[in-house]
Protein backbone atom coordinates (compact mmCIF):
# COMPACT_ATOMS: atom_id res chain seq x y z
CA UNK A 1 0.00 0.00 0.00
CA UNK A 2 1.20 3.18 -0.68
CA UNK A 3 0.19 6.86 0.20
CA UNK A 4 1.62 10.25 -0.98
CA UNK A 5 2.23 13.04 1.11
CA UNK A 6 3.19 16.39 0.33
CA UNK A 7 7.04 15.49 1.51
CA UNK A 8 6.87 12.10 -0.43
CA UNK A 9 5.66 8.74 -0.84
CA UNK A 10 4.90 6.33 2.34
CA UNK A 11 5.16 2.59 1.27
CA UNK A 12 3.65 0.07 4.06
CA UNK A 13 4.10 -3.66 3.12
CA UNK A 14 1.34 -6.13 3.65
CA UNK A 15 2.78 -9.40 3.88
CA UNK A 16 1.00 -12.20 1.80
CA UNK A 17 -0.57 -14.42 4.28
CA UNK A 18 -4.58 -15.31 3.87
CA UNK A 19 -4.81 -13.81 7.58
CA UNK A 20 -2.63 -11.45 9.37
CA UNK A 21 -2.31 -11.58 13.17
CA UNK A 22 -3.87 -8.59 14.71
CA UNK A 23 -0.82 -6.72 16.19
CA UNK A 24 0.53 -6.77 12.50
CA UNK A 25 -2.74 -5.25 11.11
CA UNK A 26 -2.85 -2.49 13.88
CA UNK A 27 0.83 -2.18 13.15
CA UNK A 28 -0.16 -1.78 9.04
CA UNK A 29 -2.70 0.71 9.89
CA UNK A 30 -0.41 2.63 12.09
CA UNK A 31 2.11 3.07 9.82
CA UNK A 32 0.33 3.97 6.87
CA UNK A 33 -0.91 7.10 8.69
CA UNK A 34 -4.45 6.59 7.48
CA UNK A 35 -7.45 6.53 10.07
CA UNK A 36 -8.26 2.90 11.24
CA UNK A 37 -11.83 3.86 9.57
CA UNK A 38 -10.17 3.82 5.93
CA UNK A 39 -9.35 -0.18 6.74
CA UNK A 40 -12.99 -1.21 7.94
CA UNK A 41 -15.61 -2.28 5.88
CA UNK A 42 -19.16 -2.27 6.70
CA UNK A 43 -21.22 -5.54 6.71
Amino acid sequence: MQKATESGTITVPVPMHSELRIGTLLSIIRQSKLPRACFETEK
